[in-house]
């Protein structure tokens, strides 16, 4: 069974904590922060842990590279218990040029080995009440040694992993509880390429693909005014096309041509030209846009495909009080409630 969570976005910190608030009740199953170079992942889940009693918590995603393995581990910890049990800690790269531009990383090749010596690393330190963590790794070197004995830790903390292509793929299906997916992603894409990946990764380390949760961001917009709702849906989707390394994700859904055009357009800087290359075709593929109807009919397509949905507000050039209105409608006409209540009619029709 499918379950819902919402992508909280908010300009500020007390916006943030009161759509966590409305997200827990609700009824979500989760309500997700993330961090970009203006605002702290790990602050904001704090945060959240103190204004909500009941959906998980997750990270969507904090940087693993802007943190030490031990920094990292102890945060993850804190939080859970801030929480009461309810963290899910999801990490992720970034894009190369973030690793080395934004984070100063020296050495940014192989993302996805280092992604998994990470999350081992860290699932090790919790158990230092085990013995010392000594590691010599690509990426990491620990010697770390208690100075009296540790508590084990309440629960082990699910980790979740960002993963676009194949290979990045791989790594939840090798090392982590879930794969946090991207916007773009399609049914199509994650039946053809992510699946089929996390399987065999899964397989590499004898693990059983179906223990991997497969978490993906659904772009979602409410208006009454539908082809407003289907434009912000096609900027948010123009934004993330001009990035040259989801040609691939593009190249499968059949939309090279529309992403060559939007990244020719962003190269231009022009804006208006990058949005009208959207075609009609990737909005109805990529998200879920028109009024409180359609969009609860559009989800429909991610049941079965997806484990876990999360609701996620369109946000490029579109003001902050235009995207708080929709997580306000996507919380209030997409919560799982509301969700079952369409099915049922759905069926009984």
């Amino acid at each position: 069974m499918t379950t819902y969570g919402v992508s909280v976005l908010a300009a500020d910190l007390k916006t943030t904590l009161s759509t966590a608030t409305a997200v827990d009740e609700a009824g979500f199953d989760a309500a997700w922060t993330s961090e970009f170079y203006s605002r702290s992942g790990t602050i904001s889940m704090a945060g959240m842990a103190g204004c909500t009693t009941r959906c998980r918590l997750g990270s969507s995603i904090i940087y693993g590279v802007g943190r030490s393995p031990l920094v990292l581990a102890a945060e993850a910890r804190d939080l859970d218990e801030l929480s009461g049990g309810r963290v899910v800690l999801g990490l992720g790269n970034g894009t190369r040029r973030m690793m080395s531009d934004w984070h100063g990383v020296a050495d940014n090749s192989a993302p996805a080995v280092r992604m998994e010596e990470l999350v081992t690393l860290v699932r090790r330190i919790w158990r230092l009440h085990e013995g010392p963590v000594q590691h010599e790794g690509r990426f990491y070197r620990m010697n770390l040694v208690p100075t009296d004995k540790p508590a084990p830790p309440g629960r082990d903390i699910p980790i979740v992993t960002a993963g676009v292509l194949p290979r990045m793929c791989e790594v939840a299906g090798r090392v982590s509880d879930g794969l946090a997916g991207h916007p773009l992603f399609t049914t199509t894409y994650v039946e053809e390429v992510v699946r089929p990946a996390i399987a065999k990764g899964a397989e590499r380390t004898g693990r059983n693909p179906a223990d991997v949760e497969l978490i993906s961001m659904v772009m979602c917009s409410i208006n009454d005014d539908v082809e407003v709702a289907r434009r912000e849906v096609a900027q948010q989707i123009a934004f993330y096309s001009s990035v040259k390394s989801y040609e691939h994700l593009l190249e499968v859904n059949g939309f090279a041509k529309e992403g060559e055009a939007i990244r020719e357009a962003f190269g231009r800087r022009d804006l208006p030209a990058m949005f009208d290359a959207v075609s009609d075709d990737m909005i109805d593929a990529m998200g879920v846009a028109g009024t409180a109807d359609d969009v609860r009919a559009g989800l429909r397509r991610y049941e079965g495909v997806l484990d876990h949905v999360m609701l996620y507000s369109p946000s490029i050039m579109i003001p902050a009080e235009r995207v708080q209105e929709n997580q306000r409608t996507l919380i209030a006409e997409c919560n799982p409630g509301r969700l079952g209540a369409a099915q049922e009619a759905s069926i009984d029709g």
